[in-house]
């Protein structure tokens, strides 16, 4: 006798198919501002101790959290635009001086070709340095509306997830097909690893860049916040740090002829700055979760192109989720597999 699918099921099957399907138009429609989305998530971590501290003192929930966002405005949001102003700048200039700045470089590239013996100028193009500073400036301009739109996806997430904590938590602990104790497991651990990446890469970025602001000083660097700014976003990432600051330093004091500087620079930037990285990042994460470097490195190398730069935060977050699942998974049917 042949067997018929119940109808259940078919009517089931359906509802999860479309299920499906709508999340997937959600999600890539949500893509380019995933980004606001993970950091609405990162600044609740860390504003959450606070939400919960006022609403004990009586605060309204909803006061309580829009004094939150205009703090996250001002010590975030304002610093954060105000380097990319002072990015804008400095790459308009940089475009429209490209060709002067073409010319001192081969100039002093010149004067090391007598020592090599190596033809190197006639590699250096300056109109294909103008077209990559102005391909470069471009795509800056294109994606600010993109920023700002995710930015403003940040902030509203953020609101609605500080005054309705308790909802959304709730939720969790009801529809996760986990134990409770594995859910709480989980979020003790995200928690735990977003606030040592949210706080320690940050923190060791702007000490790092702190001390080569010193040495900008000290060897007279222009524009030594503008170089500030670039040493602290290399700093926070892998395989770059702070050489993304300190190598076009010593290139341009070298067009620029002074040749004492940047040999200065380097040896600051290599010995002094380049060792403060480890110390540091010790001092930092004493405080905090304690995450293995090789986790930090394939999270990173997962994270930033999946999530973008705030891929720094959330790919040690998924290395160490997928660690911790692959645990809890054992508890939970390890001992039935070993049973049957």
């Amino acid at each position: 006798m042949q067997q018929k699918i119940p109808a259940s099921i078919i009517r089931q099957i359906f509802v999860v198919l479309i299920l499906m399907v709508a999340a997937v138009l959600i999600i890539y429609e949500m893509l380019p501002y995933l980004g606001g989305v993970l950091a609405a998530v990162t600044l609740y971590v860390l504003l959450v101790p606070a939400q919960r501290f006022f609403e004990e003192k009586g605060w309204k929930p909803w006061v309580a959290a829009t004094l939150l966002l205009v703090v996250s405005v001002i010590v975030i949001l304002l610093p954060v635009a105000g380097l990319g102003l002072l990015f804008t700048s400095q790459i308009k200039d940089a475009v429209a001086n490209s060709d002067q700045i073409t010319e001192q470089i081969r100039t002093q590239i010149r004067q090391i070709e007598d020592y090599v013996g190596f033809d190197v100028v006639p590699a250096i193009d300056g109109e294909q340095v103008k077209s990559t500073l102005s391909y470069v400036f471009s795509n800056f301009a294109d994606s600010s509306l993109t920023v700002f739109i995710a930015v403003g996806v940040m902030f509203f997430l953020l609101y609605y997830m500080l005054i309705e904590r308790k909802t959304w938590q709730n939720a969790t602990l009801r529809y996760l097909p986990l134990k409770k104790k594995n859910i709480k497991a989980i979020g003790k651990e995200s928690i735990d690893l977003v606030k040592s990446n949210a706080l320690a890469i940050p923190l060791v970025a702007i000490m790092q860049g702190i001390v080569a602001l010193i040495g900008y000083y000290i060897f007279g660097v222009d524009n030594p916040f503008f170089w500030f700014g670039v040493t602290v976003i290399g700093s926070m990432i892998p395989f770059v740090g702070t050489a993304l600051g300190i190598a076009p330093v010593v290139i341009l004091l070298l067009a620029q002829g002074e040749t004492e500087s940047a040999i200065g620079i380097l040896i600051y930037g290599a010995v002094v700055v380049g060792s403060t990285d480890n110390l540091f990042r010790l001092i930092v994460q004493k405080k905090l979760a304690d995450i293995h470097p090789l986790i930090t490195l394939i999270g990173v190398v997962v994270g930033v192109p999946l999530f973008g730069f705030i891929g720094l935060i959330f790919g040690p977050l998924l290395i160490s989720l997928f660690l911790l699942l692959i645990k809890i998974y054992k508890k939970e049917y390890g001992d039935q597999k070993e049973a049957i």
